[in-house]
């Protein structure tokens, strides 16, 4: 499974990372614009997607078996674990049939529902609770569960640099790269994850919330990041290439859950 993948590898050339100090400047950013910006815009979408989110709900309910949100634990800002909340889009208690793995491009475990608020990305809308009660921002790296972080860490040094910003519902990775699949594509997203960490801004939120805007709106993320001069991982892997994922090779890995509606 992957832990014993992750564990074996980051024994023979990885190195666990220490969990980072608070940063001096994220905390001025939260104290700024960035935190007012979550709240404000999360309690608009909120209250304007209601009816939607009341239908995404009762279509869950009447079309699959089991609970219409599901919960997991994932590790917030400076390792600060929280309870994430998702409109459930795969069959009920799916590990236990599968065990864990990563969600994949036409994974059976997702419901027909599920395909459609998962390609809309409806099934994101709970995390408006979480960006308002502050364990979230709108921006910001994507959460990952403990225990594949922890393994994660274990195979890639700086993995656990990724911590110092609290995580978001968007992206520079999330824009731009697909999924999780193997140790290559979690590289690849860590290093734009340490090029957000390493700029954060109140202008470079601003681009991503209008990238990620276009983008529900029918916009291609390549053209709207080229229009918004979002730094593209072309642009941004040189620099962290070699500090990300020293030493490591880019291996096929057992999937696990990035999603998985337990």
């Amino acid at each position: 499974m992957l832990n014993e993948t992750i564990s074996r590898i980051g024994q023979s050339g990885g190195a666990q990372a220490d969990c980072p100090p608070a940063r001096s400047e994220l905390e001025a950013l939260d104290l700024s614009g960035k935190r007012a910006l979550d709240v404000t815009l999360s309690a608009i979408l909120l209250a304007f997607s209601a009816p939607l989110f009341l239908l995404a709900l009762a279509l869950v309910k009447l079309t699959s078996r089991g609970p219409f949100i599901y919960s997991q634990t994932r590790l917030g800002r400076n390792r600060r674990p929280f309870t994430i909340y998702k409109i459930r889009t795969m069959a009920h208690d799916c590990e236990r049939l599968s065990g864990p793995r990563w969600s994949t491009r036409d994974d059976p475990r997702v419901t027909p529902i599920g395909r459609f608020l998962r390609r809309t990305h409806l099934d994101e809308m709970p995390q408006l609770w979480n960006i308002l009660r502050g364990e979230m921002s709108l921006v910001g790296p994507r959460p990952e569960r403990p225990e594949i972080a922890r393994s994660l860490e274990l195979a890639i040094p700086r993995y656990a640099d990724r911590l110092a910003a609290r995580p978001g519902l968007t992206g520079l990775a999330q824009v731009q790269l697909p999924p999780d699949v193997d140790l290559e594509s979690v590289r690849r997203k860590l290093a734009l994850d340490l090029h957000y960490v390493e700029r954060a801004g109140f202008w470079l939120d601003l681009r991503l919330l209008l990238c990620t805007g276009l983008f529900l709106t029918g916009v291609p993320f390549a053209f709207s990041c080229r229009l918004l001069g979002l730094p593209t991982p072309t642009e941004v892997e040189p620099n962290h290439h070699a500090r990300a994922f020293e030493g490591v090779d880019c291996v096929s890995l057992t999937p696990v859950p990035a999603g998985c509606d337990a």
